[in-house]
Formats: structure tokens, C-alpha cells, sequence
């Protein structure tokens, strides 16, 4: 396990350099000079070159992407170049309403999935299997903004029982910033449900083919038991993988909810900075939201070792 581990450590390490170069030379060749943007199309050159040398813009990209690098192994993202504030401060901000709405709605996921999954999988070929499969495919196609339109108009604007956006900040109180986020979570929420509800049953309808589970049933054990004490353990693999998939798509690409519930959240800083041609800041998240993929792949596969002994062996 200890070999796993610090192999696992060596991948996550390649990986975060390889995706560093790769998002400093994807943004620097983006057109457009963000000094030029800033100071608008009359500015003269003297005034340009004058801020490019106060931003740092005008440094070779190798020493940028140098500082870059050592600036964020100290935790210094730079200073953005609209707000003339740390992106360090900017990025904690938005981390305070993207890192709970992400993990409610991944929380909101796995309660409705779960008990769908199992209760399908248990119906195989039945009713309740059928209704169910139909409900996860609706849910599958139909974009989460739909879902976020439906219920402002159901639970804002007629019932008037949410807000249809914004966020009042946590000083206001832990349940009204909860309240805040609870339907864009559910938009959020529905869509990422049905995925895992469908993967569940599948990898459960996998493992009830098994010959250790037909043994479990030979000796006496209902479908009920076999499901809950031998398949559900081994049907996890997969499941722990969309799982830890769907944490980092909910963080890193919840922008259109953001947008249509005007969330101050990370996805919405990244959408403004591209406007604004902030680079620093679109680089510096990005970033952040590659690591943060990352190590939950990372976990992720330390879960499966857990859950599964043989992976720790394979490797």
C-alpha cells in the first residue's frame, strides 16, 4: 500500500507540472494584450510599455511562468491586474460559496442516486426498475440550467419561497447561506443523480452475475442480502469514480449556474477575468482547478485500493 501511495504521489506530481506549462502557454498565446485592454485603444506606447513593466508583462514567459510556478509553491497567485488585489484573496472568497454549493450538491446527488441505483437494481426488469431508468435518462439530457430556470420560476417567483439568486455571505448565518445555495445546488444536483443512479445499478447488475454472489444465494442469502453484503462493496469502483469526477466537474464547472443565480463564485470569477483579459487570475484558477482535479483522482484511487485489495496488487 505504502509503494501505491508514493507512486500514486509521482503521477500527481507529473501531472501538475505538465498541466502547469500547459495552461501558461495556452493563455499567453490567447490574442490580445491585457495592458492594451486596460488602458483602452487611444493609450500611446510610452503608456503600454509602462504598464506592462508595472504588471510584469513585459518580463520573457519563461521567467513569468518561473514566478508563476515559485510564487504558487508559496501560495502567492499574483496580483490581479483589474482589482489590484491578491488573487490568493479573490480565489479564498469565491472558494467560501463554490466549495459548499459543490459539496451540497454532490451530497444532494449521492442521497437521491443511492437509494435509486439500489432500488432499481434490486427491480430488475420491473416497474419501478423501468420508471426509474426513464427518470435517469430525462435526467441525463435535459441541461442543468433548465433545471435552474424551472425551479426559480416554481420556488422564487411563484412560491416565493427561495430567493431567485444572490448570496447574503455566511455572516448572515449558516442557514441562510445554506437557503441561498439550495437550488442551485438541486439544479446542480438532478443531472449528476441520474448519472450515478444509472452507473450504480449497472456495476450492481455486473456483480449479481458474479459466481461468489449466485454462491451467496445458493447458500441460502436473499437477492436483499446478497445485494447489501457482497455485490454493493465490489460494485463501488466504478461509482467511486464518477463520484470523485462529478466533485470536481460541480467546482470547476458550475459557471452557467453561477451566472443564473448570481453566484460571487470561482466559475464566475473565471468567466469575468476572461472579459476583463485578467490573465493572471484565469491562470491562477485554472490552476487551481486542475489541482484540485487532481487530487481528488487521487484519492479516489486510494479509495479503490481500500475498497479493493487487488488494485494494490496490480500496481
Amino acid at each position: 500500500m505504502l509503494f501505491y501511495f508514493f507512486k500514486r504521489i509521482g503521477s500527481l506530481l507529473a501531472t501538475l507540472v505538465v498541466a502547469s506549462v500547459v495552461i501558461f502557454t495556452v493563455i499567453e498565446i490567447v490574442p490580445g494584450d491585457p495592458a492594451s485592454y486596460m488602458l483602452g485603444l487611444n493609450a500611446s506606447d510610452d503608456t503600454v510599455n509602462a504598464l506592462k513593466a508595472e504588471l510584469g508583462l513585459d518580463q520573457g514567459r519563461v521567467m513569468r511562468y518561473v514566478d508563476w510556478v515559485g510564487g504558487m509553491l508559496q501560495g502567492d497567485f499574483g496580483t490581479s491586474y483589474t482589482y489590484r488585489t491578491p488573487v490568493a484573496e479573490m480565489v479564498a472568497e469565491r472558494l467560501t460559496v463554490s466549495l459548499p454549493l459543490a459539496g451540497y450538491a454532490l451530497s444532494l446527488a449521492i442521497l437521491l442516486a443511492f437509494p435509486a441505483g439500489l432500488f432499481a437494481a434490486s427491480r430488475r426488469g420491473g416497474a419501478a426498475d423501468t420508471v426509474i431508468m426513464g427518470i435517469t435518462q430525462l435526467g441525463v439530457a435535459i441541461p442543468n440550467f433548465w433545471f435552474a430556470m424551472w425551479l426559480v420560476l416554481l420556488f422564487a417567483i411563484k412560491w416565493q419561497w427561495f430567493s431567485a439568486g444572490g448570496f447574503p455571505g455566511w455572516d448572515a448565518g449558516f442557514w441562510v447561506g445554506m437557503k441561498a445555495l439550495s437550488l442551485p445546488a438541486i439544479a446542480l444536483a438532478l443531472p449528476q443523480a441520474s448519472i450515478l443512479a444509472r452507473v450504480l445499478r449497472s456495476s450492481l447488475l455486473d456483480v449479481l452475475n458474479e459466481d461468489y454472489v449466485r454462491t451467496a444465494r445458493a447458500k441460502g442469502l436473499t437477492r436483499r442480502q446478497a445485494l447489501w453484503g457482497h455485490a454493493l462493496r465490489n460494485a463501488m469502483i466504478p461509482v467511486l469514480t464518477i463520484i470523485g469526477l462529478q466533485f470536481s466537474f460541480l467546482l470547476a464547472g458550475a459557471i452557467i449556474i453561477e451566472n443564473v443565480f448570481f453566484l460571487p463564485g470561482l466559475g464566475r470569477l473565471v468567466f469575468q477575468s476572461i472579459a476583463q483579459r485578467d490573465l493572471i487570475v484565469v491562470e491562477s484558477v485554472i490552476m487551481l482547478l486542475v489541482f484540485a482535479v487532481v487530487m481528488v483522482t487521487f484519492l479516489v484511487d486510494l479509495a479503490y485500493a481500500w475498497v479493493d485489495p487487488r488494485m494494490r496488487r496490480s500496481h
